[in-house]
């Protein structure tokens, strides 16, 4: 989970910067106002589409980790239970 959380901050600082650079692209350039408020809405849908992905996949990646938890968990439980009655 550490090379995956290293690549999702890796992700979400190209998403950040990509989106810093396109709004101030627009902002800069020499067209209407109501012209440039379209670019930033679109821009800022896509942005919010990328982010909604990006947090989906960690929702995924966190399932599957309680998942693999649980598995670890009912194997440990099952070889214990019978270490457990020979002490008895």
């Amino acid at each position: 989970m550490d090379i995956s959380n290293n690549s999702g901050k890796i992700i979400g600082a190209l998403l950040m910067g990509a989106a810093i650079g396109g709004v101030l692209g627009i902002l800069f350039a020499p067209d209407k106002g109501s012209k440039t408020r379209r670019r930033i809405i679109g821009n800022a849908e896509d942005i919010t589409d990328a982010m909604q992905d990006k947090f989906n996949e960690f929702l995924d990646e966190i399932k599957e980790e309680v998942e693999a938890v649980k598995l670890k968990a009912e194997i440990f439980i099952g070889d214990g239970t019978p270490k457990n009655h020979k002490l008895k």
